[in-house]
């Protein structure tokens, strides 16, 4: 995968077209008898959004050589295990949210059933999308195994469950960030690092690639507190002040708004001091400064 020099924004929605085609070939539509269950699927799973961990493997690719059809599994993949992550958080018995990048959550259009089997089969079919990537036996055995610890209890489920413990609970910083650096920043660092992994990379490369998304995935979170507390629901997509309205801990709570945002604004730093040398990653700087930025 060579690296293009159009602007950031031009190359994003290109890959955002990209990852949005190669989710819709995996989720067909069809006549079988689970055709409502895969409408559902493909509700959530293709219904747009920002994409930004498809973007990261993309730019992932570019940085390690990957071909553009490897960073076509490895983008799908992991926006599968986000879709099924968005579908379970906004069930009625989590979060229970009522709209999600701007239209109605997936059970409230499907029901709550139908809802939690979208969740569940996309989840195994992220495993088969990277089960058919063209790389190596070795190569894809290590990316399912970073895809499935990324997203299971030592990941995203573990630090989900972290958080539903500590509503209403006051915690120190360090606890907050391990708290994320799992439910959020587990699916960061296996959208950066799957690539790498499918094309057989050198471990300091991976090693830097991890440092680089762990930052990355922890200002990403940072920024999500901020805009929970300062943006409305029409411009995130989302309910606003949940997070406050639920009584959850965040880096606003901790540490207010202002000193959350210069957390935020070093974290990018680290994040991109973290990239390792003599790779082309500029899309990878570009993304780490564009959510420093982003308002949803």
């Amino acid at each position: 995968m060579t690296h293009s020099t159009e602007p950031l924004a031009e190359w994003s929605a290109h890959h955002r077209a990209r990852a949005e085609a190669a989710l819709l070939r995996w989720l067909p539509a069809g006549e079988l008898a689970s055709g409502r269950l895969l409408a559902a699927m493909r509700y959530s799973a293709a219904g747009g959004g920002k994409r930004l961990r498809a973007l990261l493997a993309y730019a992932a690719a570019e940085a390690v050589g990957a071909s553009v059809s490897l960073a076509d599994h490895a983008a799908a993949a992991v926006e599968m295990i986000h879709a099924y992550s968005l579908i379970h958080d906004d069930l009625p018995c989590m979060d229970d949210d009522a709209m999600r990048r701007g239209k109605p959550t997936n059970h409230m259009v499907f029901g709550e059933a139908t809802a939690m089997l979208a969740g569940d089969a996309l989840q195994p079919l992220a495993f088969a999308v990277l089960l058919a990537a063209p790389a190596s036996n070795t190569g894809i055995v290590a990316a399912c195994r970073s895809l499935a610890e990324a997203s299971g209890a030592y990941g995203m489920a573990g630090g989900q469950a972290i958080d539903l413990a500590n509503v209403g609970q006051r915690m120190t910083q360090d606890a907050l960030e391990e708290m994320h650096a799992l439910k959020t920043g587990a699916m960061f660092e296996a959208s950066v690092i799957l690539p790498a992994l499918l094309t057989g990379e050198d471990d300091e490369t991976i090693t830097a690639l991890t440092a680089y998304a762990q930052k990355l995935g922890l200002c990403f979170q940072v920024v999500d507190d901020v805009l929970d507390a300062t943006a409305d629901s029409a411009t995130l997509g989302k309910t606003a002040g949940k997070d406050a309205a639920n009584d959850k801990p965040t880096f606003v709570s901790l540490m207010g708004i202002e000193a959350a945002r210069v957390y935020a604004e070093r974290l990018t730093q680290e994040a991109i001091a973290a990239l390792p040398v003599a790779r082309p990653t500029q899309r990878l700087l570009e993304l780490a400064r564009s959510m420093l930025a982003r308002s949803a």
